[in-house]
């Protein structure tokens, strides 16, 4: 975050060297964070039968992926699909579509593939937002190329982005923020040029569209984190806000308007149009942190296991704090020692707030409920809010922590002062103070787990000659809401060559009930078919058992049924003969040709 005041940037020379050796620094830092971005999704590079741990999210991704590239190459609706849940299909800007990413993805999708492109995705969500904040950092608020590549690699790498990375894109992708805030908080000698406001506006006015196209969700918390900032530097600098405030809600008047005209349509989509929901598909407020989590090590980190972060957070994903001890106490004491600074105690009032929102409705410490009402459940009321996942705040603390970090080694690095201890200078005991506290927060490589591959039949695609348009390929079992969806892996792989039922999305709960939901209604043969795959036990069956299947197979417009490897294949197969008839085996798995039964 950045502020508006000459007093709290630097010098533009500074920050903006164009020198040959300057540049070559720079790109020696960005090759850097690309090359830790590399190594930490390398457990995945060559490996198409390995997905990360999250694995349904990973499916969900890399559909929503294969998706916007099949829109942009057929020139279809990017905000509707028929692919999944067929056959009433998928309302996409109601959910976590990622076009921001997926749509200038689209050539390495075509390419490559939907796994390569969800981990070039990764690669840059952390290395693109470690290199944005290290670009704020070095032109606007430090003059060190190291503190500011420090700040960058805390803003980009920390415990919670590698969390949010493995699993969420939409959540990850944050290299926008800081571009953002540059452009809403600007520096007071800019702001008297000529017809500033009208370009500066609308520049942030299509950077605005682009993140609601990336992520809604961080959007809400980076107006909601620039709003606390601003009422906490302006509480620090009265005289600085009243000066800065007509320029910047000119700003913002003009980003809006430019906004609200691009996202009418699509806004208007996504809460009226096909497939619309109201409401949420989970409980976001039981998605909270325990206290005990901020000074804990994340499971993804060198010193991390999987019992205590288990324990502190909701889910592997959602390990937004686990800052550890040390961090923690050299943010009190920079927050302490520059306390001078308005933006200073702007941050750290900023970092105060969300991470105590962060900590729910009630207090938790160490796995156990204290009965004490978390600060979270003043505000859980309020619209958008209420639809906030509290666990998630805690994210907006990584830059804020990334930014003091990066003020207070460029402090020591300009500051002349006496000596520390005999033969140790400020500066050498600063940075190792420093190393100490962000080397327990180094991250390892995101763990993988294996997935059933994609049948060679469906991959080859020996399933043309039998699928004509408009119907279906139903995946055995059919699964539907938050889970691994083989459907909707092999939907991705194929880029969208079929249209399947089922799949991992929200969509409303029924024709008239809108209520969020996850997946479509279940079908009575989704449910038989899936217990069957969890349990292995060969059900007795009815003919009102077979009648419903054909039922289901005609409501999904089926054309062929396809079982792929499973753990409980056997049963399963066996289990889909008596509902259906004998199948036939094909290449990777069996195959039951029901045009017959459904026409």
């Amino acid at each position: 975050m950045t502020t508006g005041t000459t007093s709290e940037t630097t010098s533009a020379p500074a920050a903006a060297s164009t020198s040959r050796p300057a540049r070559l620094r720079d790109l020696l830092v960005v090759g850097g964070y690309l090359g830790l971005a590399v190594l930490l999704t390398s457990g995945q590079w060559g490996h198409p039968g390995l997905l990360f741990h999250q694995a349904g999210d990973q499916i969900l991704f890399e559909w929503m992926l294969a998706h916007a590239a099949h829109a942009v190459v057929a020139g279809e609706n990017p905000l509707h699909s028929a692919a999944l849940n067929a056959p009433d299909g998928v309302n996409l800007m109601a959910n976590t579509s990622v076009l921001g990413l997926g749509v200038p993805l689209t050539p390495v999708t075509v390419l490559l593939g939907s796994q390569v492109a969800f981990c070039v995705a990764v690669v840059c969500c952390l290395a693109g937002t470690a290199v944005a904040w290290y670009a704020l950092l070095r032109r606007r608020l430090v003059t060190s190329r190291s503190a500011a590549a420090v700040g960058g690699l805390v803003c980009g790498f920390a415990p919670g982005m590698i969390a949010q990375a493995s699993a969420h894109l939409h959540i990850a992708a944050q290299f926008l923020v800081p571009v953002i805030l540059a452009l809403v908080f600007r520096p007071a000698s800019a702001q008297h040029r000529t017809g500033d406001a009208w370009r500066t506006g609308l520049g942030l006015g299509l950077l605005l569209v682009w993140q609601v196209f990336i992520g809604e969700e961080v959007l809400v918390f980076l107006a909601l984190a620039a709003g606390v900032f601003a009422v906490g530097y302006a509480l620090a600098d009265s005289e600085a806000a009243r000066r800065l405030a007509p320029a910047l809600f000119g700003r913002l008047a003009v980003a809006v308007a430019v906004a609200a005209v691009l996202l009418a349509y699509p806004l208007w989509f996504q809460f009226h149009g096909p497939q619309h929901y109201s409401g949420m598909a989970f409980d976001t407020h039981g998605f909270q942190l325990d206290a005990a989590s901020f000074t804990a090590s994340a499971r993804q980190t060198v010193l991390g296991d999987d019992w205590l972060p288990g324990l502190l957070s909701p889910n592997p994903t959602e390990e937004n704090s686990f800052f550890g001890p040390g961090l923690l106490v050299l943010a009190v004491v920079i927050v302490i020692w520059q306390w001078r600074r308005p933006l200073v105690r702007a941050l750290g009032g900023c970092g105060v707030v969300f991470a105590l929102l962060s900590l729910g409705t009630e207090l938790r410490v160490d796995g156990t409920a204290t009965g004490i009402p978390g600060p979270y459940r003043l505000v859980a009321g309020l619209p958008l809010l209420d639809l906030a996942v509290p666990a998630r705040f805690a994210l907006i603390c990584v830059p804020v922590l990334g930014v003091l970090v990066a003020l207070s080694l460029d402090r020591v690095r300009t500051a002349r002062g006496p000596i520390a201890a005999p033969g140790l200078p400020v500066r050498l005991l600063w940075a190792g103070a420093v190393a100490a506290a962000l080397l327990p927060l180094v991250p390892t490589p995101i763990r993988v787990v294996p997935v059933a591959p994609v049948p060679a039949f469906v991959a080859d695609g020996g399933w043309r000659a039998l699928v004509p348009p408009g119907r279906s390929v139903v995946a055995v079992p059919p699964v539907t809401g938050a889970g691994r969806s083989a459907a909707m892996l092999w939907s991705a792989r194929t880029g969208l060559a079929f249209p399947a039922p089922g799949g991992y999305f929200i969509g409303p709960s029924g024709p008239d009930d809108p209520a969020a939901r996850w997946g479509a209604p279940d079908r009575p043969t989704s449910v038989l078919l899936r217990r069957v795959a969890e349990t292995g036990v060969v059900p007795v069956l009815t003919d009102d058992d077979r009648r419903r299947a054909v039922d289901d197979l005609r409501h999904w417009r089926a054309a062929v049924v396809v079982l792929g490897p499973l753990e409980h294949g056997d049963p399963v197969r066996r289990t889909v003969d008596d509902l259906l008839g004998p199948g036939r085996a094909v290449d990777g798995g069996w195959l039951w040709d029901v045009r017959n039964q459904v026409d």
